[in-house]
């Protein structure tokens, strides 16, 4: 089965080697035809500290390594304004 990699933008440090990732997705209203937005947030594993509060990264899934962090980073698309 392949791994789920998610793209996302940082909006928290949450603790040591654990980022916060909000990840938005945009779908289709089934009554209302109209394109919505949804929002999930998921906690990254940073192994290094290198990501900051406004980076844009992708994500991709592995074991898990604590009660909700199923991710670990893969690489930063985007440094944030900082």
């Amino acid at each position: 089965m392949p791994k789920r990699v998610i793209s996302g933008t940082v909006i928290k440090k949450a603790g040591d080697k654990t980022a916060t990732v909000l990840v938005e997705r945009k779908v289709l209203h089934p009554r209302y035809h109209k394109t919505v937005k949804r929002f999930k947030k998921y906690l990254v594993h940073d192994e290094q500290n290198e990501v900051n509060v406004g980076d844009t990264i992708q994500a991709i899934e592995c074991r898990p390594l604590s009660k909700s962090k199923n991710f670990r980073l893969l690489e930063i698309t985007k440094r944030g304004e900082a």
